[in-house]
């Protein structure tokens, strides 16, 4: 075994040592040259870096903001195109503070007035029915016909004949007194007969007045009278008229237009002494019968003492609702109803006529506006308000909690938060906390329209029932 001597071992440690170190440090001086570029780039690297997220941070903030406000801005504001407002329906009204009558609503109908608006038309005498003139819906005037009455009442015809017999004798007395008038002035006859045959005629005088009274009582007619006078003949068959329609209406400009109602009776009927023949139906004038319940008992006696002029909205064959004004209570019954615990009441409704023609073969029909069974509601006065900002009940709109109206502000509309403290089918009375001011415009129609148009503009979700009112 070969060894290597000490002092030559220790020489070739001390070389090895040499040379690892020599190695290390070309390796590193090598590696720095190396990487010292991108060493000296990355600290400007990273620092731009940090400058352009800080940059777009700013940025996305100031984007944030305007879209913020921008938004902000078309919750509040809304511009509507010419197209718009007329899809909406669009209408405007000026504010102005004014006096408002807080009301109570009540329910009512329109009813005919018992004893003026129907009018039964009786046969005067027994007859045989020979002609129908009206047909059924046709409006007559008063003295118009209506039916030819071939009469076969014994009475009837026996009070002809006596007046007719009676006409006979008194021509013959009167013959006979005007003849012992020329013979008793030449004192051929006494004078006492020719009082007596004054005094028959005087009686057969009496008769005719008798008999022409029961004529008329009869049905009889001055005129037909007459025709038994003048012609010696009897009347056989007698014309019914149109009578006059009922006098107290409390408008003077209606219209004496009454409607056959129902035709009774049919050619060739024989009739007897009053049985109906035709009822006809006068609608110049009619009831609005409000049922008023025990709360608004108090409000409704006070109207009619203080004849406080009261408003209807009634409605009007098709055509949505009316408003009537100044109407008056007429009389408030006495009892309430067993059943409903209702007040009834009662007011003057005049009617206007709708409609009148007349057609070819001169049969004349009419209609009018109002009609019994039409329903309507009572606007009671309960309590006045001076001094309130009243707008259209179209122009708020709710939703939640909160009340709104747009105001138009040129070419926009601005929706402003309000205070509703009443409102009723027409009018909404809003706090005058400084919201609105005279003079100012709002939209009276559309607003439900142009809130949702709004929410749908910012992307918010729609209830599409809210704040409109059925």
């Amino acid at each position: 075994m070969n060894f290597i001597p000490n002092p030559l071992r220790r020489q070739w440690k001390v070389l090895a040592t040499a040379l690892a170190f020599l190695t290390a440090t070309i390796a590193a001086v090598w590696t720095h040259e190396l990487w010292r570029p991108v060493a000296d780039r990355l600290p400007v690297e990273m620092h731009l870096k940090r400058t352009d997220e800080h940059e777009s941070d700013a940025t996305a903030e100031l984007h944030a903001g305007h879209e913020d406000g921008g938004r902000a801005e078309s919750t509040s504001r809304l511009q509507l195109s010419e197209q718009a407002r007329k899809n909406v329906g669009l209408t405007l009204f000026t504010v102005q503070p004014r006096d408002f009558q807080r009301t109570v609503v009540v329910p009512a109908v329109v009813a005919e007035r018992p004893g003026r608006s129907q009018l039964t038309v009786s046969a005067p005498m027994t007859g045989t029915v020979t002609r129908i003139y009206p047909i059924s819906g046709e409006a007559v005037a008063p003295g118009d016909p209506l039916f030819d009455l071939r009469l076969t009442h014994e009475d009837v015809v026996e009070k002809q004949t006596s007046l007719l017999r009676d006409l006979e004798q008194r021509d013959i007395i009167q013959a006979e007194v005007d003849r012992l008038e020329e013979v008793s002035s030449s004192g051929a006859v006494a004078g006492k007969t020719r009082l007596e045959k004054i005094y028959q005629r005087q009686t057969i005088d009496a008769s005719i007045r008798a008999e022409r009274e029961a004529l008329l009582l009869h049905g009889l007619t001055e005129e037909q009278i007459a025709f038994i006078e003048t012609e010696r003949r009897l009347v056989r068959q007698i014309l019914i008229s149109t009578p006059e329609p009922d006098v107290s209406h409390s408008s003077a400009d209606h219209e004496d237009f009454l409607q056959v109602g129902k035709l009774t009776i049919q050619r060739g009927d024989h009739v007897v002494t009053g049985a109906p023949m035709a009822i006809l139906t006068d609608h110049c004038e009619l009831y609005i019968e409000g049922m008023a319940f025990e709360q608004d008992a108090h409000a409704l006696e006070n109207a009619a003492r203080q004849r406080l002029p009261i408003s209807a909205w009634i409605e009007s064959n098709g055509d949505g609702t009316q408003e009537l004004s100044n109407l008056h209570v007429l009389y408030i019954q006495s009892e309430v109803d067993r059943e409903s615990r209702a007040l009834r009441f009662y007011v003057s409704l005049p009617n206007v006529l709708s409609r009148k023609e007349t057609t070819p073969d001169g049969h004349r029909f009419i209609a009018w506006r109002y009609r019994p069974g039409q329903r309507v509601e009572v606007m009671v006065p309960v309590e006045l308000w001076t001094n309130r900002v009243v707008v259209p009940v179209d122009a708020v709109v709710k939703e939640g909690a909160e009340w709104f109206i747009f105001q138009q502000n040129g070419e926009y509309f601005e929706r402003k938060p309000i205070h509703v403290e009443y409102r009723d089918q027409r009018w909404a009375v809003i706090e005058n906390d400084g919201a609105l001011f005279p003079g100012d415009v709002v939209a009276a129609t559309g607003a439900f329209q142009m809130n949702l148009a709004m929410k749908n503009k910012a992307g918010g979700g729609v209830d599409p029932h809210a704040g409109h009112n059925h």
